[in-house]
């Protein structure tokens, strides 16, 4: 799976728990939670779409932009200009490729991708490329 999604592609999260705050079944659950006494649960990553900022093969995981955001605590500290750094900073944390769709850039919704090999002349020889196509409408992706 992981040739399929590379680095700046635009990829939407497709598992997980859900973006949409006015979801009956989420706002039920917060409702339990706070008669319960329990802190109510935020709402997730689900529908959100981002650009890949960068790809670990080894690790099926992916760094998206603005998806999966990590709270962390800096050390004070100087840079070298002087400015007294830390605090609290929002990061991105890696996020499983089985979550993720890559989207078609033409309709803006996530699409099942396929693999379609060419012929392409490069340096005087003939190569053979794999490019990657929406499996719904044949066209590259």
């Amino acid at each position: 799976m992981a040739a399929k999604i590379k680095k700046g592609d635009l990829v939407q999260v497709m598992a997980g728990r859900t973006s949409d705050a006015n979801n009956p079944r989420f706002v039920a659950r917060n409702k339990r939670r706070e008669a319960e006494g329990l802190e109510p649960l935020k709402t997730g990553d689900k529908g959100k779409q981002g650009r890949v900022l960068k790809v670990f093969p080894k690790d099926n995981t992916a760094i998206v932009e603005g998806v999966n955001l990590r709270t962390h605590h800096v050390r004070q500290g100087q840079n070298a200009q002087g400015q007294v750094t830390g605090g609290i900073e929002q990061r991105e944390a890696p996020i499983s490729l089985s979550k993720l769709a890559l989207v078609d850039p033409a309709t803006k919704k996530p699409a099942k991708v396929g693999f379609r090999e060419e012929e392409v002349e490069r340096d005087g020889r003939m190569r053979t490329v794999r490019v990657r196509i929406n499996k719904a409408t044949g066209k590259d992706i």
